[in-house]
């Protein structure tokens, strides 16, 4: 099913003991987190009824325990795994029990159980558990099914389109979810309140951001050209990229790179494969788990932790990136 399918669901009053959330964009998978979590604790989070894990940390029978364990304050427990994967010895036995737990939920039953997998085996016993309760949260990639999620997005937000604005807006922004949400708050504010976004308000408010590739400001850092990597940045943050899309770019891929140096298989043609061994193998996996921490950092920054401005912060991230 599609993230608006899961949402149709939940509105019609249907929670399924189980849901997978599988596909690499964070942003539709952590909606349909969120999602699943208002619906379980509609008066807010309570902690004694919530768990999450990471499965390569988990064993089988703490999995077990968690799903069996009764609610405490609320009507059901939920609990998150996020990437099980069995071709990693450390969480073989999660996946073996995912795939026997799953069918013994009932629908009316005291847990939720959520999978997060970015790029799960479908033809995994596990995966093929879930059934239909697989919630796709791949990002769209052709200009047609980006039109369709910024009108979804527009009109999740109240925001009203001129017809034809949502496909020059995806034109301009290319598939960046996160961008776009941002985007799309940014032209209602410029349109003013009753008013429809219009293609002049795209023309003077949505910088043209989609040619000047954000995958290769991060081949530039993975591959260790740091002044590239700093022009790439300045083009970007002059387009009008906000830093905080920019970062979680970054977060995205290292994410890959981890899972490459780990031995994980990743999507993509073979050409794009190999450029992500190379990058991987230049900085090892300790290393990459330090620049996952480095970017954390960053992004604390960006909130408001640090002293720097954003633009700055991240150009210092990218020196220590690409050295």
């Amino acid at each position: 099913m599609t993230p608006q399918d899961l949402a149709a669901e939940l509105a019609e009053g249907r929670l399924r003991p189980a849901y997978l959330l599988a596909g690499e964009e964070p942003l539709l998978r952590d909606d349909a987190l969120a999602s699943l979590r208002r619906t379980v604790f509609p008066a807010g989070p309570v902690a004694f009824d919530f768990d999450r894990f990471e499965a390569s940390s988990l064993d089988a029978a703490s999995l077990v325990d968690a799903v069996r364990t009764l609610p405490v304050l609320a009507v059901r427990r939920m609990v998150v795994v996020d990437e099980p994967d069995g071709r990693r010895g450390g969480s073989r036995g999660v996946s073996d029990a995912l795939a026997d737990l799953v069918g013994t939920l009932e629908e009316e039953g005291t847990a939720l159980l959520v999978v997060l997998a970015a790029r799960p085996d479908r033809r995994a016993r596990w995966v093929k558990a879930f059934g239909s309760a697989l919630v796709d949260c791949s990002a769209p990639t052709r200009a047609r099914d980006l039109a369709v999620f910024i009108r979804a997005e527009a009109a999740r937000q109240g925001v009203a389109l001129e017809r034809g604005v949502a496909e020059l807006i995806a034109e301009r922004t290319g598939p960046q979810l996160m961008m776009l949400r941002q985007e799309i708050a940014k032209l209602g504010l410029l349109a003013a309140a009753g008013n429809a976004v219009t293609r002049a308000h795209v023309a003077a408010g949505t910088p043209d951001v989609a040619e000047e590739s954000i995958w290769d400001w991060t081949d530039a850092i993975g591959e260790g050209r740091c002044a590239d990597a700093l022009r790439a940045l300045a083009r970007l943050l002059g387009a009008g990229a906000p830093p905080p899309v920019l970062l979680g770019s970054l977060v995205s891929h290292f994410r890959r790179l981890l899972r490459v140096a780990h031995g994980n298989a990743v999507p993509g043609p073979p050409f794009a494969r190999k450029k992500l061994e190379n990058q991987a193998a230049r900085y090892g996996a300790r290393r990459l788990r330090a620049s996952l921490d480095a970017i954390h950092q960053t992004d604390l920054a960006l909130k408001g932790a640090g002293a720097l401005r954003p633009e700055l912060a991240l150009e210092r991230l990218v020196v220590a990136l690409a050295s």
